[in-house]
């Protein structure tokens, strides 16, 4: 079990290493290319366009000829595109390979989770999944330690050097220690139309729309933190990029710390009665948090604010998969893809949002994780409707 959690924890926060390594080197990479902080934050828009639509094909492809072998091309694929950022010298060419890294990182997300669906049910499957947040959480936590510590020592451009390495351990660990977990007899057939009238089922399931939409929401708050946070307290508060990574990974621990009491409540709680509370405390939150940032209270509320947003978060995304993979078993590649490729689609749309907003104040970012909140809240209770999966998905407690 404890190997089995390393490596799907790895295969997943090869997504978030991609994206927040490189958060702190933003101010960097506009002065040496020469470019703007709006254009800057496009390759992290194309990043995560290449995660939503790289989840899409490979979710789709792993259903049809099984998880090991998309996930070992894409992976030699990440560690070429990697490498090739390190040695680009144009902001245009840096846009077109961040949406190959961010493609083909979404091989290790995506295909976690089907492993996961294929190999789980139930409150297993559940107690999986948070405790795979642990794993999850120390990669937000660490990237941009990591990456200040790349920055400190040698120019950003080590930050790939050092994304191409780690996937090269990846790949090695993958090729000895991942096995099959989807066997011929449950595979969908291959080509086109299979994959598309399979994502015909579940774009036309109401209660799984319903998930989707209340996890990409809430995830967009962790999206327009991310694609503001460098600028707001590096410029704005005046942090060093040390202080700005304890910052970043305290929202990190925050969203671990929740994810990993999760872990212990779906053994006893049904996992929609969970989300049922912690939407509600978003809105809260998050509204406060808009409401200092108008006062301009300082930095240390828009701190305490944005961890206790995250720590919402960690008990928000265990539980949406989960809901929403429990009905699409047979399918749990293309299911799991539209759950990844939501999140990030929607991310790709606030952060250039974010962008457009002068970093004078908190306000902006403040405003929009309100947003994100009140719409999650509103698709869950609307869409998904969580009595009727309390009253339709049966839940086994635990002690």
């Amino acid at each position: 079990m404890l190997s089995r959690l390393l490596l799907f924890g790895a295969l997943v926060a090869i997504g978030p290493l991609t994206i927040d390594m490189y958060l702190a080197a933003f101010p960097t990479v506009v002065e040496e290319l020469g470019t703007t902080e709006a254009v800057v934050q496009l390759t992290l828009t194309a990043t995560l366009v290449g995660l939503a639509t790289g989840q899409l094909t490979i979710g789709a492809v792993s259903d049809a000829v099984g998880r090991r072998i998309p996930l070992l091309t894409a992976l030699s694929v990440y560690v070429v595109t990697s490498i090739a950022i390190a040695v680009t010298a144009s902001v245009e060419t840096l846009l077109l390979l961040r949406f190959l890294q961010g493609f083909t990182a979404a091989s290790g997300m995506v295909l976690a989770q089907a492993m996961v669906r294929d190999l789980y049910s139930g409150s297993a499957m559940a107690t999986f999944i948070s405790r795979l947040f642990l794993i999850v959480g120390v990669a937000p936590i660490i990237a941009p330690t990591l990456g200040a510590q790349f920055l400190h020592f040698w120019p950003w451009r080590s930050i790939f050097w050092g994304l191409a390495a780690f996937g090269v351990v990846l790949l090695a660990v993958t090729v000895l220690r991942a096995q099959e977990t989807l066997p011929p007899a449950r595979r969908s057939a291959a080509g086109p139309r299979p994959a598309l009238a399979s994502y015909r089922v579940l774009l036309t399931d109401r209660r799984y729309v319903g998930l989707v939409l209340t996890a990409c929401t809430a995830m967009g708050s962790l999206f327009a933190y991310i694609s503001s946070a460098t600028f707001i307290f590096q410029d704005l508060y005046g942090m060093s990029v040390q202080q700005y990574a304890i910052v970043f990974a305290a929202g990190a621990g925050a969203l671990t710390i929740a994810s990993q009491v999760n872990g212990s409540l779906v053994k006893r709680v049904h996992p929609a009665r969970i989300v049922m509370v912690a939407l509600p405390a978003a809105v809260v939150i998050t509204t406060s948090l808009l409401i200092t940032s108008l006062l301009g209270l300082g930095v240390w509320p828009v701190v305490v604010g944005v961890v206790l947003v995250m720590g919402t978060v960690g008990f928000v995304m265990p539980n949406c998969p989960v809901i929403a993979l429990n009905d699409h078993g047979r399918r749990a590649g293309s299911a799991a893809a539209v759950l990844g490729a939501s999140n990030f689609t929607f991310g790709a749309l606030i952060s250039p949002i974010s962008g457009a907003f002068d970093t004078t104040n908190a306000v902006p970012m403040a405003a929009i994780m309100v947003g994100c909140s009140v719409a999650s809240l509103a698709f869950y209770f609307l869409l998904a409707r969580p009595r009727e999966i309390i009253a339709t998905m049966a839940w086994e407690t635990q002690g």
